[in-house]
């Protein structure tokens, strides 16, 4: 970093002529230099030291020196007072930290690791005045500028040092940190906090255009200034671009026009997380403390937590949000993102704090289809009646047909098996009638990506059960072509007394069952399983189960279908279930939505046993594990 261009004594003039002592700081009328500065020293004073420490002083700490012999600043940070040319001396690690770090090196260290346990010996030392803290200027961290790294530890902090690069980027540093502390100071005004608000202001606009790429700089650098408002408006950026890291929106809960949008946000974090009463206790204490009646933050909380709120702005932009909604509660998450997409120009601030429809991610159907991706293709649109260019659009993410479900990802659960009942032509919301449980009815939309929902749910299905039973939790939506289905990611063993549920979903047309499960490995040397099954009109029409090479099948199998063709015995595992599953998509239509499968929320129900009672005669065992803690 070159100093040649940067005018210390504009900027430390700038910086006392800002001055104002902090709230907590104590005033002394009869100082006798009000604020930070002092005067430089000379030339022959700053030689004098290098003459003294036998190091040539780094080039921005010279300059310094040079404009102000020393500079205070209370309360700031940690360290209180810089001194002047004739204070400084080395630090010699009065403290003992070098055998500290040095322990902790390992034996591949960093070359930053290696330099910070070497810092302590040789770093100069230059405050007079800190809270039990030092800053260390090291001439063995030096860039090719000459500049050597600046280091403050708080020595009651037990954390590893904050570095800087320079000692002007630490001063920038500690001139932000005078105005953050006293940004909401009433009457603290002067160029700089204009200029930064203009900024603020400006990088609104941007953003309203699309350009948020623009605005993130500005609101970033107002934000280290701890200008008003830059932190909100910073926060709808991140968030977008980062959907599933919570972010705190602070105060703006408490403005009416915005609290629609943002309480919800504001309670996801504590909605999904396995707290006590003790903990929303704490959360709704924080809602209160800025302003959001208890009641009103109790009935938004249970509302996240349970799966039934709602994202309902008014207007043309709202109507798209329903409508998106209801595409998206059945899977179909590609069509839901154009729905949003071509409606974005449509969305009016509900106050000048927004700049972006971050309400989207508290809705539980349309929250979860919001990639990052698609979070910049909404920060890129022009919105609230704003003008621009559109962004180019982000591909679909749903591939077609059912190959993908052969593909690894992180989100499935169990050895990868499946199983799925498609019932075509009929609304998804009556697969609870045909193939559930008593009793049963669709749930509250669930995340797909955590298994949670489905250990629960197979515990509370199987509570009331006979052993024998395999009640399935399964996932509901619709498929490209139509079909309602019901997908189970994390099927039990297909055993020999398998009923399929076909002809209990085709009362009103075509069912089609599937099931699959991976070969595995000894012990067991269970081979891979496949199993389909079509029934109409309440009748199976025909059957097959490949168990390794053995064929079980009944019906008029369409020659399309036949596993003989399909279940080739030189083939891999893989390639004959990516033939069967391309021939399911060619000849009957069928499909499942990837994205709502492994990343989004549907609804979901349990269905009745997949496996009949044993008939008289037979026997069956089972083995139930319970856990005891001690």
């Amino acid at each position: 970093m070159s100093d040649e261009t940067f005018d210390w004594r504009d900027f430390l003039g700038r910086w006392q002529e800002e001055w104002v002592p902090g709230e907590d700081d104590e005033q002394d009328d009869e100082s006798p230099h009000a604020g930070p500065a002092r005067p430089g020293a000379g030339e022959a004073a700053i030689a004098a030291a290098e003459r003294r420490l036998g190091q040539r002083l780094p080039p921005s700490y010279r300059e310094f020196l040079a404009t102000s012999d020393g500079w205070r600043v209370e309360q700031t940070a940690a360290i209180y007072e810089l001194g002047g040319a004739a204070d400084i001396d080395w630090f010699h690690d009065p403290h003992g930290m070098t055998p500290l770090y040095e322990e902790g090196l390992g034996d591949d260290p960093r070359e930053e690791e290696v330099l910070l346990a070497g810092m302590w010996r040789r770093a100069l030392r230059l405050e007079t005045e800190s809270d039990m803290s030092s800053a260390l200027l090291d001439p063995g961290d030096r860039d090719q500028d000459g500049e050597w790294a600046l280091y403050v530890y708080k020595g009651w902090s037990g954390e590893y040092p904050d570095r800087y690069p320079s000692f002007r980027a630490y001063m920038e540093a500690m001139y932000r940190a005078f105005h953050g502390d006293r940004a909401a100071m009433p009457g603290f005004v002067n160029a700089t906090t204009r200029a930064q608000d203009a900024h603020v202001e400006e990088a609104r606009l941007l953003a309203l255009r699309g350009r948020h790429e623009e605005a993130l700089p500005l609101l970033e650098d107002a934000l280290s200034f701890g200008r008003p408002h830059s932190a909100t408006l910073l926060n709808q950026l991140r968030h977008l671009t980062a959907p599933q890291t919570a972010r705190d929106y602070g105060f703006l809960v408490a403005d009416p026009s915005c609290r629609p949008e943002i309480l919800p946000l504001q309670a996801v974090e504590p909605a999904r997380g396995e707290r006590g009463p003790d903990g929303d206790d704490h959360w709704l204490g924080m809602m209160a403390a800025r302003g959001v009646p208890r009641e009103t933050a109790e009935a938004v909380l249970g509302a996240v937590r349970d799966g039934t709120h709602r994202y309902a702005p008014p207007g043309p932009w709202g109507r798209a949000v329903a409508e998106a909604r209801e595409v998206a509660r059945w899977g179909a998450t590609d069509a839901a993102w154009r729905v949003l997409r071509a409606a974005l120009p449509l969305w009016e601030a509900p106050g000048p704090s927004l700049i972006a429809p971050v309400g989207l991610l508290a809705d539980p159907f349309l929250g979860s289809l919001i990639t990052p991706e698609r979070g910049r293709e909404i920060l890129a649109t022009p919105r609230a009646g704003e003008q621009g260019p559109a962004p180019d659009p982000v591909p679909d993410l749903d591939p077609p047909g059912l190959a993908w479900l052969t593909e690894s990802d992180p989100y499935r659960q169990g050895d990868d098996g499946y199983r799925c009942v498609w019932a075509e032509g009929i609304d998804p919301a009556r697969l609870p009638d045909l193939i559930g449980e008593e009793g049963s009815t669709l749930s509250a939309p669930v995340d797909q990506r955590w298994g949670r929902w489905r250990r629960a749910s197979v515990a509370e299905a199987q509570e009331h059960a006979e052993p024998w039973e395999d009640r399935a939790p399964v996932a509901v939506g619709r498929t490209a072509g139509g079909w309602a289905f019901a997908f189970d990611r994390d099927p039990h063993h297909l055993g020999e007394r398998f009923v399929s549920p076909a002809p209990a979903a085709s009362a009103s047309g075509r069912a089609v069952v599937v099931w699959h499960e991976p070969g595995r490995p000894s012990p067991g040397d269970r081979p891979p399983t496949f199993h389909l099954s079509v029934a109409e009109q309440g009748e199976e029409l025909y059957a097959f189960t490949v168990r390794g090479t053995e064929i079980q099948r009944s019906g008029a199998i369409p020659e399309a279908l036949d596993p003989v063709r399909l279940f080739l015995p030189d083939a891999t595992e893989r390639d004959n279930e990516l033939r069967a599953l391309a021939a399911l998509h060619t000849e009957l239509g069928l499909s499942l939505p990837r994205f709502a499968l492994t990343r989004g929320c549907l609804s979901t129900f349990t269905t009745r046993s997949w496996t009949r009672a044993p008939r008289e005669g037979e026997s069956y065992a089972y083995i139930r594990f319970v856990r005891h803690r001690s």
